[in-house]
């Protein structure tokens, strides 16, 4: 539990002094019982009835109390569903994607994960999907339709090199098609690495993972071999408050694969993904077989639907002392015929 406003909390200390109060009126009554004694008064300070009489103030102290934590704005960490309304699925379709070491092999792993993914996911969720290898382009604008989106996934081509960060970029202009993201100067050639580490001067920048209606999911096998550098798009990401995350295919030590002709042997990049997702606030997954990439996308899919974050809870403190003055008041009422 955290408050944004803590100073207001130093208001709790003038509670003692309220039940102080309390105590003195209490005493200066018992002192006009003793001089004016009756039946009546003799019998309410006498068992159960001298109990009684105390439940109903400690209840307003009580209401009290969470009135001025809730002047304080409390937030807590609660698991509530998820605001997503996109999802964006960027793949890796390198030619190191034909590897074998993912049975039957990366690529077609990675489809078949992906294609259950987007089948488990809410009707109300729009999914796009981004492939990329020496460039990124985007293979299925956001829409709801999950036929159009499992056949863009089943159209993936194999093709030459590794180009992550403008894989991120592409994501980042279909999540804000109206940014003017400019992804002829961020998406060619690391030098323009630059550019993608700072948002347009129109972009105000935003605590990273705080823009909760999209993700990006990130899937790759290999190595940034061409394109801006992928720290710096992921930067970018973050100063837009975009998740990712991302998950790495094939084995870290690497697999020797052969592509027209010649041989290579292609690795995991595993720490430069985990820099992605710590930068943006989001995760990394590693997927050694094709029943671990199962598993991951599995998991995802729970995550999305359900997730962890900070909210304001000050509603609910309301809510809790206003609960408590009605209790106060309703036991007044029926224990002494009014309201204390």
């Amino acid at each position: 539990m955290t408050f944004q406003w803590p100073e207001l909390l130093w208001l709790l200390a003038a509670l003692p002094a309220l039940v102080a109060a309390y105590v003195v009126v209490l005493r200066r009554k018992k002192k006009l019982a003793l001089r004016y004694a009756s039946l009546t008064l003799v019998r309410d300070s006498m068992g159960a009835a001298r109990l009684r009489r105390h439940v109903p103030p400690l209840l307003l102290l009580a209401a009290l109390a969470l009135m001025i934590a809730a002047t304080a704005r409390p937030s807590a960490v609660l698991t509530l569903p998820s605001q997503h309304e996109t999802v964006i699925l960027t793949m890796d379709v390198s030619g190191s994607m034909r590897a074998t070491d993912v049975q039957p092999t990366r690529l077609a792993a990675a489809q078949a994960a992906a294609k259950a993914f987007v089948a488990e996911q809410p009707e109300n969720v729009r999914i796009g999907v981004v492939a990329f290898a020496g460039t990124a382009t985007v293979a299925q604008a956001p829409t709801r339709n999950r036929e159009d989106v499992i056949a863009a996934i089943e159209r993936f081509q194999l093709q030459r090199a590794t180009a992550i960060g403008s894989a991120i970029v592409v994501s980042l202009a279909t999540i804000f098609p109206d940014a003017g993201i400019d992804l002829a100067a961020l998406t060619y050639g690391s030098e323009n690495a630059a550019k993608a580490a700072k948002p347009p001067a129109q972009v105000k920048p935003v605590p990273p993972g705080s823009y909760a209606s999209a993700v990006i999911v990130l899937l790759t096998d290999g190595q940034r071999t061409t394109g801006p550098d992928s720290l710096a798009a992921a930067r970018m990401a973050a100063e837009r408050g975009v998740r990712i995350y991302t998950v790495g295919v094939g084995t870290p030590e690497g697999k020797i694969v052969g592509i027209e002709g010649w041989s290579m042997r292609v690795g995991l990049d595993e720490e430069t993904l985990k820099a992605i997702a710590d930068l943006t606030r989001g995760e990394y997954f590693y997927a050694g077989s094709a029943p671990d990439l199962k598993d991951i996308y599995e998991s995802l899919r729970s995550r999305f639907v359900l997730e962890r974050r900070r909210t304001e809870v000050t509603a609910l403190f309301c809510a809790a002392a206003a609960a408590l003055v009605l209790v106060s008041a309703a036991l007044s009422l029926a224990w002494f015929n009014r309201i204390l």
